[in-house]
């Protein structure tokens, strides 16, 4: 029986990707054709097959918290990729992910489509990817980072990063806190994390050959940026997000410290 479960998943994934390839290769024939649709309307189909992916997914997943209809700044602590669809089905949003992202097939290409902003680490870049998640703010479209730089283990939090708050708070958008937490049997899930060098299909069969797990999003109060500095705001997001996942530590004093050096 769990291995029939298990084979209808993948089933399941598969018939996703499928839809994936149909609206990626509509967007494409629409872009031939000069027809190119809406950043509204593409993140609104990107958004369905978010729902579509989530869905195939071994997860149980529960949302708390109200979701804001003003555009916003979405800051997140970042376990896997699967976090990206987990989000981009509650609302049509964007995200700053990292340039390996792209390539990926069907999940890269309507990541682009939908607006996703890629950075190389190291690249230098920093400038023009503010300047451009400004502008994306500005055009009343909400964006979801990541401000840990990188995926955890789910059991800590790493320092949340303040320069890529600054579009923020140029553009007067409110930070959306997100904590996305993934449990099995109670505890977090050892299995869930994307972390090191792990590849994508090796991730995926992990998943598969065991039951479902637990998430949890909770979307938290939405933080003003008007008149403060982008050091204390990425550890007021960090706070929030910490105090829901592991509750308040001797660690806020080392994470304010590290904060304030972003």
């Amino acid at each position: 029986m769990r291995a029939l479960r298990r084979h209808a998943r993948v089933i399941r994934v598969l018939w996703v990707i499928g839809l994936g390839l149909s609206i990626a290769g509509t967007f494409a024939l629409m872009e031939r054709l000069r027809l190119g649709a809406s950043m509204a309307r593409r993140q609104r189909w990107t958004r369905w097959f978010m729902g579509r992916l989530t869905a195939a997914l071994p997860f149980r997943v529960t949302v708390s918290g109200q979701r804001s209809a003003q555009p916003m700044l979405w800051v997140c602590n970042h376990v896997s990729w699967t976090d990206i669809p987990l989000l981009g089905m509650l609302a049509p949003l964007s995200f700053l992910s990292k340039a390996e992202v792209r390539t990926w097939p069907v999940a890269g290409w309507l990541a682009l489509k939908a607006g996703t902003l890629f950075i190389r680490r190291g690249s230098g870049d920093s400038k023009l990817i503010q300047k451009q998640m400004g502008q994306h703010l500005l055009n009343r479209h909400s964006l979801v980072i990541f401000p840990e730089g990188t995926t955890t283990d789910g059991r800590s939090l790493r320092t949340f990063h303040g320069r890529l708050l600054a579009s923020a708070i140029d553009t007067g958008t409110p930070l959306q806190p997100v904590a996305i937490q993934y449990l099995r049997d109670g505890h977090p899930d050892r299995i869930a994390p994307f972390i090191g060098d792990d590849d994508l299909l090796s991730h995926l069969r992990r998943l598969f050959a065991h039951e479902v797990s637990e998430v949890h999003i909770h979307l938290l109060t939405p933080i003003e940026t008007q008149g403060k500095e982008r050091a204390a705001l990425a550890f007021e997001a960090q706070q929030a997000v910490q105090t829901v996942l592991f509750g308040s530590t001797d660690q806020e004093t080392e994470a304010r410290s590290a904060a304030k050096a972003a």
